[in-house]
């Protein structure tokens, strides 16, 4: 046990810190859970699931709860799992633009 003050005072507020920062971390995990998990018919993962756990990834690596690259991490897993599961949209050849003449890189110039 701490012998000074300052040191008891220090494990009060580290227990107290803990029980909040447990909570923080515990309610991300759900989050990022039911953002992972597969919905119904479907069989995707629900959009606003996964920007609600994505929002709470990034307020808990602000607070520091989270390590910042951790969150980084767990929040590219969940678009990239959102991004392999989406329907593809049908891809129409679009014509590609030309580069307007007379703009050239400086090889006309005198």
């Amino acid at each position: 046990m701490a012998n000074t003050r300052s040191a008891k005072k220090r494990v009060r507020s580290s227990l107290r810190k803990r029980t909040h920062n447990r909570a923080i971390r515990s309610s991300v995990k759900t989050l990022v859970q039911r953002g992972r998990k597969l919905t119904g018919e479907q069989a995707l993962p629900s959009n606003d699931e996964v920007r609600r756990a994505i929002s709470a990834l990034d307020k808990a690596a602000e607070k520091g709860v989270l390590h910042a690259n951790n969150a980084s991490r767990r929040k590219s897993r969940l678009m990239r799992l959102l991004a392999k599961t989406a329907p593809k949209p049908e891809a129409k050849a679009a014509p590609k633009k030309e580069a307007p003449k007379g703009r050239g890189r400086g090889k006309d110039k005198a």
